[in-house]
């Protein structure tokens, strides 16, 4: 495998620092998977998996989304996309990058690939770019938090409010991820709910750019982003002829234990999607690629890839 980095700007001129992953003979790539990172982690933890990829022939491409990794740049400005449009503008880099893709390798198929925040994102893109896209993978997905969520973002913009959109928000935090851990008990950490490989935990823990506070400002972005992607006129949105493949952990507290993951799945089946599977993983939890499993789960990714990009 070949890696390399780069930046590219965007409209408001911020700096997106990607990652690119590529088979050792470039000539051999069949497709190309885009990756949509989750919440407070970076796109440099999906190397392993990229490994996996592009052994199979696809080439990896990853940023690090504003106010993650070393497009934030530094521990202060983690947890924070922009001042205005903070959801809207990280869909546009992703888009953005879309477009890097496709000059790089023109008439390829791109597969975007979007785990916990980055699937929700995903789904939003999905929305509007559907088009450039051969196919979507979610990983980690959630459904749709109704009055929570609707509670939610009044807290946030409350806090937001109050502190200032930049504040750090303790309170956003400990309503979003508070119970995540209650179902492993006896705890080790406080981050059990990722993955039944430890050495895995101790690596976010230790990682500097992993299980930061975000900003009350990032609260309001994502929940009215979690908003929009569950209303039923944005779903119908998405193009009937992409292919979406959906896996989860079976314990994940994200999809709520499989029935978040599920609704999702059925949400995109009533708007009439042609071609969606979903798999679950038996006492999988949040990260699957993360997981003591995760060679079965790179695996099973890369058999729906080959299936779908022709």
């Amino acid at each position: 495998m070949k890696s390399e980095t780069f930046t590219f700007k965007t409209s408001d001129g911020t700096n997106i620092f990607t990652y690119k992953w590529m088979p050792d003979d470039a000539s051999s790539v069949r497709g190309i998977v885009q990756i949509a990172h989750g919440m407070a982690e970076h796109a440099a933890r999906y190397e392993r998996f990229a490994g996996a990829l592009t052994q199979g022939g696809y080439a990896v491409y990853a940023n690090d989304h504003r106010g993650h990794g070393k497009t934030a740049g530094s521990q202060e400005d983690i947890g924070f996309f922009a001042d205005e449009n903070g959801w809207g503008k990280v869909i546009e880099d992703m888009h953005t990058l879309t477009g890097i893709i496709q000059k790089e390798c023109p008439g390829k198929p791109v597969v975007l690939f979007g785990h916990s925040m980055g699937s929700f994102l995903s789904r939003h893109y999905s929305m509007h770019y559907a088009d450039d896209l051969s196919g979507l993978v979610l990983s980690g997905t959630g459904g749709d938090p109704g009055v929570i969520g609707k509670i939610g973002l009044f807290i946030a913009k409350m806090d937001a409010k109050l502190k200032g959109k930049k504040a750090k928000s303790e309170i956003m935090n400990k309503l979003s991820f508070g119970n995540f851990n209650s179902a492993f008990k006896p705890n080790r950490t406080d981050y059990d709910w990722l993955s039944r490989d430890s050495a895995e935990v101790d690596k976010y823990i230790k990682d500097p750019w992993c299980g930061a506070v975000f900003t009350a400002g990032f609260f309001c972005d994502m929940l009215e982003g979690i908003g929009y992607i569950n209303k039923k006129e944005n779903i119908a949105k998405i193009s009937k002829k992409l292919p979406i493949y959906i896996f989860s952990g079976a314990k994940d507290p994200v999809g709520a234990n499989t029935k978040g993951v599920s609704q999702v799945y059925n949400a995109f089946k009533k708007v009439n999607i042609e071609d969606v599977e979903v798999k679950f993983y038996k006492d999988g939890r949040h990260e699957m690629l993360n997981e003591i499993n995760s060679d079965e789960v790179f695996k099973d990714v890369i058999a729906w890839l080959d299936k779908h990009i022709t």
